[in-house]
């Protein structure tokens, strides 16, 4: 158990029953500022931009085959969930380790808004780090969208750092419209 802010995290890989809960996870966000994206000659440039109004994202629902959460069976993925003092989700990440390039990829990783700025992320993300470790990962990287502001800051405290763009990736999805920003940073 891990005690941050005066609240109390318990932290543990993932069971089936925690399946309902985070498909239920609010990881939606707000932010005052997005990364704009220009593509140069030479490669592209980044500048976060405030928005007026603030923009609202709220992530359409997975339409995965259900594999992503049935890890059980897989030594090289993982997903780790916190829990709250009341036993609700705080959050989870979800991870997969590809042995060919020894690279941890970070596929997934939401905070319920409630439990944000509290370290949940921050703590999860260790614990990624730990099964990097594990694998003999070299790096560990992940996708973010350019409009999620919040996440792009935190990932940086982590000691991410921008690494690939596509701003393909999103097209004919809810998503049409942002870029798909890359990010990684040598496995401690």
């Amino acid at each position: 158990m891990t005690t941050v802010d005066d609240t109390a995290y318990r932290y543990r890989t993932a069971g089936p029953e925690d399946t309902e809960a985070i498909e239920a996870l609010d990881g939606s966000f707000t932010t005052g500022t997005i990364f704009q994206v220009t593509v140069t000659e030479d490669g592209f440039t980044l500048r976060e931009v405030p928005v007026e109004p603030p923009l609202t994202k709220v992530f359409p629902d997975d339409e995965s085959d259900g594999d992503d959460e049935d890890d059980e069976g897989d030594p090289d993925s993982r997903t780790f969930v916190a829990h709250g003092a009341a036993g609700d989700l705080a959050g989870f990440v979800a991870v997969s380790y590809s042995g060919w390039n020894r690279r941890l990829t970070i596929e997934d990783i939401e905070i319920a808004p409630e439990h944000r700025g509290r370290g949940v992320g921050r703590a999860l993300m260790g614990l990624a780090v730990e099964f990097a470790r594990e694998r003999g990962a070299g790096h560990i990287w992940l996708e973010v969208t350019n409009i999620n502001a919040p996440a792009i800051r935190a990932y940086r405290r982590m000691g991410f750092a921008f690494c690939g763009l596509d701003t393909a990736l999103y097209d004919g999805t809810p998503s049409e419209g942002e870029q798909a920003l890359y990010m990684s940073m040598p496995c401690p």
